[in-house]
């Protein structure tokens, strides 16, 4: 009977190929780089935090690398729809926090790796919790997740902190790595406007004669929401929320003969989560991964700063240099532009702000230098500020009017210079 070596920490081929990297100069090393006998001792020390949809691949990649500190944060529990392209997980898992099992399964596997999980959001964690961290990898499946991590990053640079962030992404057969250097690099709120905006679906499609799976979760949402929770925000992340919607969507669905109506898709609809393709999670997550181990040992050059994959048709990949915005809410100094219509009210200047995918905001709260305009809390302030929404901003704020517009899902305030359209 054949038996199987097993290699450890120990053998002397485990890191025979990171060694021919770490143990000698190369061409475009750094000139810090310092190669040596144990290269990869200095990993043990050095923490690393990763987090999101890519989780499965970024930490294979990054035990397989050296780092042997490493935090994970999930929010998620396994679905059944996961496990095919989520190599970590079993059959026997659905139901588990993502975070702990795929923790486990790795530690099992490379032995000398420590990974800690934690099953809850990453703004759950404080600033004392990041400021431990020397590299944060992220593969988040939304936009207000890398929204937040971004900033908070941006809000810790201090004289001894600079924690470099690595952002990986995913569309289908897309995707994209960028290396982001807080306050010195262009940061992600830098590079919203690249974000494809989300196709609208008309009104009367939805409400009278929908055609897909989707349309029934749209009217879900959009139509039926409304109208029986009234001015109550469905939380796409409560489970209460999308089981509601799922089971409205559902019943559509049967009414107009629409197969396909899932938990999983409602979820999809309402985040506008692109269905992920194993070998798109692959590539992007080992783009991800050769950063942060080129940052950690300064062996080669790291990425300046984008980097974008396209296999839909043939495999393609193309880097460029995107610049820090002047005006930036997060990284810059400088409050940006906004003309508005004074005869249009406050309401829909509000619902102009969350549609535009620069903003894209949940709760916003607005104030001017000279007055609160909305305040979405407490209840005794909303309650004084709601007549404004009605009111035109003309009534409101005067032209050359700096307007700050905090979030509860952002650690920033978005900074606007008003001008009225003629």
């Amino acid at each position: 009977m054949a038996t199987t070596t097993v290699l450890t920490t120990e053998s002397p081929d485990r890191w025979k190929y990171l060694n021919n990297i770490l143990t000698r100069r190369g061409p475009y090393s750094d000139e810090t780089f310092e190669p040596g006998d144990e290269p990869k001792a200095f990993l043990a020390d050095l923490k690393i935090f990763g987090a999101g949809g890519l989780g499965c691949e970024i930490l294979k990649n990054l035990a397989l690398s050296g780092f042997k500190d490493i935090h994970v944060i999930d929010m998620d529990t396994i679905d059944i729809s996961n496990l095919n392209r989520q190599f970590l997980f079993r059959e026997a898992d659905v139901g588990k926090s993502k975070a702990e099992v795929a923790a486990a399964f790795v530690m099992k596997r490379v032995r000398g790796v420590k990974i800690t999980p934690f099953n809850c959001a990453i703004q759950d964690k404080d600033d004392e919790y990041y400021k431990q961290f020397k590299i944060v990898v992220c593969g988040l499946d939304s936009v207000e997740a890398r929204r937040w991590i971004n900033a908070t990053l941006v809000n810790l640079v201090g004289e001894e902190t600079l924690i470099p962030l690595i952002d990986g992404g995913t569309e289908g057969f897309k995707g994209q790595a960028r290396v982001i250097l807080p306050t010195i690099s262009c940061c992600y709120e830098c590079t919203l406007d690249m974000l494809t905006p989300r196709a609208a679906v008309p009104l009367c499609t939805l409400a009278s004669i929908p055609r897909q799976p989707a349309h029934c979760i749209e009217w879900a949402s959009v139509i039926q929401w409304p109208k029986e929770k009234g001015d109550l925000k469905i939380d796409m992340d409560d489970p209460e929320h999308v089981t509601w919607l799922y089971t409205k969507a559902l019943g559509r669905a049967k009414e107009f003969n629409i197969p396909g109506v899932t938990y999983a898709m409602t979820q999809g609809v309402i985040k506008n989560i692109i269905p992920a393709i194993a070998s798109t999670n692959a590539i992007v997550a080992a783009s991800c991964c050769s950063e942060a181990l080129k940052i950690a040992t300064t062996a080669s050059p790291y990425l300046d700063n984008y980097m974008m994959y396209t296999g839909d048709e043939s495999v393609y990949t193309y880097t460029f240099q995107h610049e820090k915005k002047d005006d930036c809410p997060v990284c810059g100094n400088l409050p940006q532009a906004l003309t508005v219509d004074p005869e249009s009210t406050l309401e829909e200047l509000m619902e102009k702000l969350q549609e535009r995918p620069e903003t894209t905001l949940k709760k916003p709260s607005l104030r001017t230098s000279a007055k609160s305009l909305y305040l979405q809390a407490p209840k005794q302030l909303e309650e004084q500020t709601r007549p404004n929404l009605e009111k035109q901003l003309k009534e409101l704020m005067e032209e050359g009017d700096e307007l700050s517009i905090s979030d509860p899902g952002m650690p920033f305030n978005l900074r606007f210079i008003i001008s009225f359209s003629s």
